[in-house]
């Protein structure tokens, strides 16, 4: 099974304003940790993102199409990062996530969303 796992924006994130000394703490601990999914054959990409202050947003209205420019505001929402890893399934999935370094330095939230396969399909 594969899946797309997010990590999930908060204010902080959003700001872009964490300590060099957080942020040189959490690269080696995620490092870490996608070295140990990487040797498990589960890694299949991983990237951060930026801030929504450099995003853009397409809204489609039939065949109108109306551009916005970021920041958004609804944090809770919002992706500061991703995975996409090969699973045997859900729940290998979620005893990696429970692995994982918080990725934040307070609360945050990963989600797990996987891909549809062909055989899901009609």
């Amino acid at each position: 099974m594969r899946a797309l796992v997010l990590v999930k924006a908060t204010v902080d994130s959003e700001k872009g304003t964490f300590s060099k000394q957080w942020m040189d703490g959490m690269m080696q601990a995620m490092g870490k940790f996608n070295d140990a999914l990487r040797e498990a054959g589960v890694l299949v990409m991983a990237e951060g993102l930026k801030p929504t202050a450099q995003a853009r947003r397409v809204v489609f209205d039939g065949p109108g199409r109306t551009v916005i420019d970021g920041p958004f505001t609804e944090t809770r929402e919002l992706v500061v990062g991703f995975w996409i890893w090969e699973v045997k399934d859900m729940d290998e999935a979620v005893a990696w996530v429970k692995r994982c370094p918080n990725p934040m330095p307070g609360p945050s939230e990963i989600e797990i969303r996987p891909f549809n396969e062909m055989s899901d399909l009609p």
